[in-house]
């Protein structure tokens, strides 16, 4: 069976997240097993503990396999995608951030630059969906430069905030964006 699995940001759960479950429904119509697991320490999450997390737990992956991140869980993926041994189908980064901000924590960034090479060479099928007005600086201006350098697809979704966390009372049903965009 095919897997897909998606990745929540700092702070939250997969529960936080409405449209998770209706992207998890979608991908089971197009026979995908998916993963969404509770990263560790989601308030105050550490950059190794989570990556060992991600490697320790989830299911087999193979060329089919689908990756689906919100927020701080992108970088987190690029950085996972780094070391994976069987090239997978399709990531899909959803207003996440690449670079440090001064004002918030950076442990689900690496400590080292990205080896975009190898993320490229992982994922050639890697899509970029950030909006132009996210409160958190994750926005299109944070993501145009990473989806140059990845020959990423960017999709800019126009006033959508950080999109979709229902702690931050954006409780999206659906992202229709992301169905869009995924590669079933």
């Amino acid at each position: 069976m095919k897997t897909a699995f998606l990745l929540h940001g700092t702070g939250g759960n997969s529960d936080d997240y409405f449209w998770f479950a209706d992207t998890k429904r979608f991908l089971e119509k197009h026979g995908y097993n998916v993963w969404m697991p509770q990263l560790p320490n989601s308030n105050a999450p550490k950059f190794q503990e989570s990556l060992e997390f991600v490697e320790d737990n989830m299911p087999v992956i193979d060329h089919d396999t689908i990756v689906i991140g919100h927020s701080s869980s992108c970088p987190l993926i690029l950085s996972w995608l780094q070391y994976v041994k069987i090239p997978i189908k399709q990531a899909v980064l959803v207003a996440g951030y690449y670079e440090p901000k001064p004002d918030q924590s950076t442990s689900l960034l690496q400590k080292t630059e990205f080896d975009w090479e190898a993320i490229k060479g992982a994922c050639k099928n890697i899509v970029m969906i950030n909006s132009d007005n996210d409160p958190w600086g994750c926005d299109d201006k944070q993501a145009r430069p990473t989806a140059k350098k990845l020959g990423a697809k960017f999709v800019l979704a126009k006033n959508q905030g950080h999109m979709g966390s229902n702690a931050y009372n954006q409780p999206y049903r659906e992202h229709e964006l992301v169905k869009e965009e995924l590669n079933v």
